[in-house]
């Protein structure tokens, strides 16, 4: 099957999945969540913060890792994880997560998790890890710096924290298609080889999240390293001088041709994003008001639209309560739903001595 004709199945399949999960949201688990290198930003709201907070809306039980062991796949030095952490507790809280009822968790927290990569290994080869392209693609960001043996594992490590909780949902974008397959052919594998009359792991169905791509300031994909990015945690002030600095072009007056004219396409996007209003609409109403005209609408419309968020971190933030409780109840959940699994692994492989 060709690439475009795989994308198009998994599209389908997508599309399938969420008439399933508007008929029925209490049958499915999400698991998703990020690598702690820094607070987030405007970036991670559109491109995947949103759709969880969907998701939860629906009825659905997210499962959030935040994956700090992953943080050393790639860098020697973690910076400080504690602090970071608890600037994206922040960050949840802001968005609309609800931490009373999502299990929020670290890799580092939860041993039996990282235990299930042991019997996963076995279910590999290395000739599937070093084919996975997302590990190539990871791999050849660092800059030609030596691939970890965690980094190669990476995709299998993955699967055990989809696994480990039975997740049977994983909110995607296309790129990350073959690591959601390794997970499908470790449950496969298990299955087969241990228990092959009622299959023990679910094979997690892949939800393609829309996942626009934010510019940044220069123009290139929002990031935290590059400097580009509007925190989260920004004020008005600071996301004015964002809006400021944003690239556009020499043309005067505003169309909206994202092929042409990426950048501004970008804030016409996140115009559209905070007002609601169709972006090429609003290009067409701004029209030869130019750049001047649109960064002052996207700079009013983003702090409207960010007021909530900001108020709701900034009351997490001053209310003296240990913003870290949220994640010591999510690490003690997560613990429960590891140690069972793992036992059942045990068992299943013979090995509960």
């Amino acid at each position: 099957m060709s690439e475009t004709a795989t994308l198009d199945a998994a599209r389908a399949r997508s599309a399938r999945l969420e008439q399933q999960i508007a008929q029925n949201p209490g049958q499915f688990r999400v698991l998703t969540g990020e690598r702690p290198t820094g607070p987030l930003h405007l970036g991670h709201l559109v491109g995947t913060l949103a759709n969880r907070v969907r998701l939860q809306e629906a009825g659905v039980e997210l499962m959030l890792i935040l994956a700090d062991y992953q943080v050393i796949t790639d860098r020697d030095e973690i910076g400080d994880l504690r602090a970071t952490i608890r600037e994206i507790l922040l960050d949840y809280v802001a968005v609309g997560i609800d931490v009373e009822k999502a299990t929020i968790f670290t890799h580092s927290s939860v041993p039996a998790l990282n235990q299930l990569l042991l019997p996963f290994l076995s279910l590999v080869s290395v000739a599937e890890l070093d084919r996975n392209p997302t590990v190539k693609a990871e791999t050849a960001a660092t800059g030609g710096r030596a691939m970890s043996g965690l980094m190669l594992t990476y995709p299998v490590h993955q699967a055990a924290d989809i696994l480990f909780c039975h997740g049977n949902v994983v909110p995607v974008g296309q790129d990350q298609l073959p690591h959601l397959e390794m997970t499908r052919v470790v449950a496969r594998r298990f299955n087969q080889r241990y228990s092959p009359d009622a299959p023990y792991f679910p094979e997690p169905a892949a939800l393609l999240a829309p996942s626009p791509t934010v510019l940044g300031t220069d123009g290139t994909k929002m990031s935290k390293s590059r400097g580009n990015a509007l925190m989260l945690s920004a004020t008005e002030d600071e996301t004015a001088r964002w809006v400021k600095r944003a690239k556009t072009d020499t043309e005067r007056r505003i169309t909206y041709d994202p092929a042409r004219r990426p950048e501004v396409a970008n804030l016409l996007d996140l115009l559209a994003l905070a007002t609601g209003e169709d972006a090429a609409a609003a290009a067409e109403r701004i029209g030869d008001g130019g750049a001047g005209v649109l960064k002052r609408e996207l700079t009013e419309a983003l702090v409207e639209h960010l007021r909530p968020l900001r108020e709701r971190r900034a009351a997490a933030a001053s209310s003296g309560d240990d913003v870290l409780e949220i994640l010591r109840r999510g690490n003690a959940r997560a613990n429960e739903l590891a140690d069972a699994t793992l036992a059942d692994v045990r068992r299943l492989m013979g090995t509960d001595y």
